[in-house]
C-alpha cells in the first residue's frame, strides 16, 4: 500500500527494521500453549494454585530468553505483504472474475491474565497434602485414555444437606472497680497538673525565643520523664493498695463467719440472752415465783421521788373515782351501813388476774393454741401445741417448747404438716415429748436434741388412727405395783371412735382399749316402734373427744363423746362399758377428775355447760352456766379441792365452790378478735395460762384470791351435801 498527499506525493511509511527473509515463523508463545493446556485439562481447582504461577514464571523466563518474537512479528507482516504483491502480478483475469467464498471463524480465546480463585492458601498447614492431592489428580486425567479400567458413564451426586451454624458470644460482664486516694496521691497528682504547663510554656519559649539554649530543652524532657514515671508509681501503687484491702476485706469476713458460726460464740450468746432475759422480767419472774420484787440499789433518790410522785397522782384518781361512788350510795344507804361498807371496802381488795407476760413470738402469731404441758421433771418448761380444731381452716402445725427464762422465743420449734391437737411429755423419759396432729397421725419427739426430726411416729402404722386425735396422754400402768414393775403407756383418742394404747419399741405399735359405740335414748319405744332396730345408724362407733384417767386406780378412767355422753370404761373390759352419764347437749370437750376428792369429776361441752358429777350417780351434781358460749376447757387447781379454771370463747373464768356454786369469783375478757381455747395452771405457784386463738399463751397471777386452799377429801362433800 502506499500513501499519497494532495500534491502527488509519495508519503508512504517505511519500515524502520528490514526481517531475514530466512527467518521461520516462530510458534505460538508458552504462555497461550499453557494457559490453554491448563484449560484443556480441566484441571481440579486445587491445581490452579502453583500452576498459574508456573506459568506465568515461564512465559517471563521465554520472553528472557527469546528478544526476538517482535522481529518475528515484524517479518511475519512484511512477508505477509511481498506475497500479496506476488500473489497480484500471478493473478489473471479469471481468476479475478473467479467467484471467493471467505468463511469467517472465532479465533482461539487468547489468555492474558488467569487468576484462579484460591481455596486454600499457600502457607497453610494443609498446603502440602493438597498439593500432593492434585498432582494425583493430574495423573489419573493424564493415564485416563486407553485405560481398560475407565468406564464413561453418567451418574448424580446427592449434594449434602445444608447446615446453618451460629455462634454466640458471652455476655459482656460489666464491673465497677474503687481506687483508694491517699493523701500523697492527691499532692502528686496537683504538683503533675502545676508541672506539665509550665513545661509547655517553657518548651514555646525555646523554640520561638533566641535565647533558648539546649539545657532549657535537656531540663524540660527531665520534668517531663519524672512526671511520668510518677504517675506510673502512683497507679501501681494504688493497685497494690486495693488488692491488699480487697484481701483484708476477705479474710475479716471469713473470721467474722467462723466466729458466728463456732460452738464457744453459741454458748456466749446463750448464757448472754439469759442475762438479758433475767434483767428484763426480773419483776415478773418475781412476781410468778412468789419471791419478794428486788429494787435495783442504782436508782438515784430523784428517780424514786419521781415513781412515788407517780404513784401518788394514781392513787389521787383511784380515791376521786371511789369517792364519786360512794356519794351516789349516800343517797340511798344509811349513813350507819355506809359506814360498815367503807370499812369493809378498805380492808378487802376484790380478787382478779393480773397479767405478768405472754409467750408469743412472730412464728406462732396466727395458730391457735390447741393444748398446753408442763414438763413432769422441770416445772418451767412448757409444751404448746398449734393447730386448728375447724377442717376448713387447716394448715401446717407447731409444737414449740417455751421457758420461764426466754418468754420471748421458744427454746425448741418443731414443724408438723397437719395441725396439731393434742400433746403430753412423758414421765419415765422426761425427754420425749408426744404429739397428736389432725390427720390422725402420733409423733414423738427427743427435745433434748436441736435435732427436729421425729424419735418415732405411727405414719408407717397399718392400725394409725383415721380421725383427728384429740388428746393423748402418759399413763403409768399398775398404779399399785413396786417402782421396778411400772410400764408407762401413751394412750390417745381420736375422731374414729377408738381408745388406743401404744407401746415405744422399734416404731410406735398399738392396741385398742375399746371401740365406742354410738347408744340410742332412754326414751321407751312406743307399741309401732317395737321392730326398729338401730340398723338406721349411719356409723355404729361414736367419735371420742377427751378421756382422763383416775388419778388413784389407772384402771379405770372415763371417756367424752361427740354425742354429749360420758361413758366409765375399764382397761380390763374392751367391750363393755361401765356406766354411762347422760347430762350435755353437745360434744364434751374435757373431763377431768378432782385430784383430791377423787370420786368427783368435772365436765364441759359445746352446750355452754359446766357440769360436776359424782361417780356413783348417772345424774349431774352441779351445772353452771354463767354465759351462752362454747366452753372450750376446764381444770381443777392442783392446791384447792374447791376451784377450778374455764376457757370459754369470750372469756375466762375461776370458780370458787366455797364462794358461790352460781357465779364465778374472777372474770378476765378476751382481746379483741380472739377467742381463749385453753387453760392450764401452774404446779408451783398462784398462776394460771390461758391460750388463744391468735398464737398467744397468757401468764396470769391469781391475786387476792380469799378461797381456802383446803385438800381435804370431805371438803367438797360437806359443801354440796345438799345436791348430794
Amino acid at each position: 500500500l502506499q500513501v499519497f498527499d494532495d500534491e502527488g506525493k509519495d508519503v508512504t511509511p517505511h519500515p524502520l527494521f528490514h526481517s531475514d527473509p530466512d527467518t521461520v515463523v516462530p510458534k505460538q508463545g508458552k504462555l497461550l500453549a499453557s494457559s490453554d493446556y491448563s484449560w484443556a485439562t480441566g484441571s481440579d481447582p486445587f491445581s490452579s494454585i502453583s500452576k498459574s504461577k508456573t506459568s506465568t514464571m515461564e512465559s517471563m523466563l521465554d520472553e528472557a530468553v527469546e528478544p526476538g518474537s517482535q522481529q518475528d512479528t515484524a517479518v511475519s507482516l512484511s512477508d505477509v505483504q511481498v506475497r500479496r504483491e506476488e500473489i497480484k502480478e500471478q493473478l489473471t483475469e479469471d481468476d479475478l472474475d473467479r467467484r471467493v467464498d471467505i468463511y469467517l471463524t472465532e479465533t482461539e480465546t487468547i489468555w492474558i491474565l488467569d487468576m484462579p480463585s484460591v481455596v486454600l492458601s499457600v502457607e497453610s498447614e494443609d498446603a502440602g497434602r493438597v498439593l500432593d492431592r492434585n498432582k494425583i489428580y493430574v495423573d489419573i486425567c493424564k493415564n485416563r485414555p486407553g485405560n481398560d479400567r475407565f468406564v464413561e458413564k453418567m451418574m448424580q451426586t446427592i449434594n449434602g444437606a445444608v447446615k446453618n451454624k451460629e455462634v454466640q458470644c458471652d455476655k459482656i460482664v460489666m464491673e465497677d472497680k474503687g481506687v483508694v486516694v491517699t493523701s500523697w496521691d492527691l499532692y502528686d497528682s496537683f504538683n503533675a497538673s502545676e508541672i506539665e504547663p509550665t513545661s509547655k510554656v517553657e518548651g514555646s519559649r525555646a523554640t520561638t525565643g533566641k535565647s533558648s539554649t539546649p539545657h532549657m530543652a535537656k531540663k524540660h524532657d527531665q520534668t517531663a520523664s519524672v512526671t511520668s514515671a510518677r504517675g506510673t508509681i502512683t497507679s501501681a501503687m494504688t493497685a497494690l493498695e486495693s488488692a491488699a484491702l480487697a484481701r483484708i476485706h476477705e479474710e475479716k469476713k471469713y473470721c467474722l463467719e467462723a466466729i458466728l458460726i463456732s460452738e464457744n460464740f453459741q454458748q456466749d450468746l446463750f448464757f448472754m440472752e439469759r442475762v438479758l432475759m433475767e434483767n428484763i422480767f426480773q419483776p415478773k419472774l418475781a412476781a410468778y415465783r412468789q419471791f419478794p420484787v428486788l429494787i435495783d440499789p442504782t436508782v438515784t433518790s430523784d428517780n424514786v421521788g419521781t415513781v412515788a410522785a407517780v404513784k401518788e397522782g394514781k392513787q389521787e384518781e383511784h380515791d376521786k373515782v371511789k369517792k364519786d361512788k360512794e356519794e351516789q350510795k349516800e343517797a340511798l344507804i344509811d349513813p350507819s351501813i355506809l359506814s360498815d361498807l367503807n370499812k369493809t371496802s378498805e380492808e378487802i381488795v376484790p380478787p382478779h388476774l393480773e397479767q405478768l407476760w405472754s409467750y408469743m413470738c412472730d412464728l406462732t402469731n396466727g395458730h391457735s393454741v390447741s393444748s398446753m404441758a408442763w414438763s413432769k421433771v422441770n416445772p418451767d418448761l412448757l409444751a404448746v401445741g398449734y393447730g386448728a380444731f375447724d377442717f376448713k381452716e387447716q394448715k401446717k402445725g407447731l409444737a414449740c417448747c417455751w421457758s420461764l427464762k426466754n418468754p420471748m422465743w421458744p427454746e425448741r420449734i418443731f414443724e408438723c404438716e397437719h395441725g396439731v391437737t393434742a400433746l403430753d411429755f412423758s414421765m419415765a423419759s422426761p425427754n420425749l415429748l408426744a404429739v397428736g396432729m389432725y390427720n390422725g397421725t402420733i409423733a414423738i419427739y427427743n427435745v433434748r436434741n436441736c435435732n427436729t426430726t421425729t424419735f418415732s411416729d405411727s405414719s408407717d402404722s397399718s392400725e394409725k388412727h383415721t380421725g383427728p386425735v384429740w388428746q393423748l396422754k402418759w399413763v403409768e400402768q399398775d398404779g399399785d405395783a413396786t417402782e421396778d414393775d411400772k410400764r408407762e403407756r401413751l394412750i390417745s383418742i381420736s375422731a374414729d371412735g377408738r381408745i388406743t394404747e401404744w407401746l415405744i419399741q422399734k416404731g410406735l405399735d398399738c392396741t385398742d382399749l375399746i371401740k365406742i359405740k354410738r347408744t340410742g335414748s332412754e326414751k321407751k319405744n312406743l307399741p309401732s316402734e317395737k321392730e326398729r332396730k338401730s340398723e338406721a345408724i349411719i356409723s355404729q362407733q361414736a367419735a371420742g373427744m377427751c378421756f382422763d384417767f383416775h388419778p388413784k386406780d389407772t384402771n379405770f378412767y372415763l371417756a367424752g363423746t361427740e354425742e354429749g355422753l360420758i361413758y366409765k370404761c375399764s382397761c380390763s373390759y374392751d367391750k363393755q362399758l361401765l356406766e354411762t352419764y347422760r347430762g350435755h347437749k353437745g360434744p364434751v370437750y374435757k373431763v377431768a377428775w378432782n385430784p383430791f376428792s377423787t370420786d368427783m369429776f368435772l365436765s364441759c361441752s359445746a352446750d355452754w355447760s359446766i357440769i360436776l358429777w359424782h361417780q356413783n350417780s348417772r345424774m349431774p351434781i352441779l351445772t353452771f352456766s354463767s354465759t351462752t358460749t362454747v366452753v372450750h376447757d376446764i381444770m381443777w387447781s392442783p392446791k384447792s379441792v374447791f376451784i377450778f379454771a374455764a376457757a370459754n370463747e369470750s372469756r375466762v373464768e375461776i370458780w370458787d365452790l366455797s364462794v358461790s356454786i352460781l357465779d364465778p369469783v374472777i372474770t378476765h375478757f378476751a382481746n379483741p378478735g380472739a377467742t381463749f381455747t385453753s387453760v392450764l395452771f401452774a404446779k408451783n405457784t398462784d398462776c394460771l395460762l390461758v391460750g388463744d386463738s391468735k398464737g398467744e399463751v397468757s401468764v396470769f397471777e391469781l391475786q387476792n384470791l380469799a378461797a381456802s386452799s383446803s385438800t381435804k377429801v370431805d371438803a367438797l362433800h360437806d359443801i354440796i351435801g345438799p345436791a348430794l
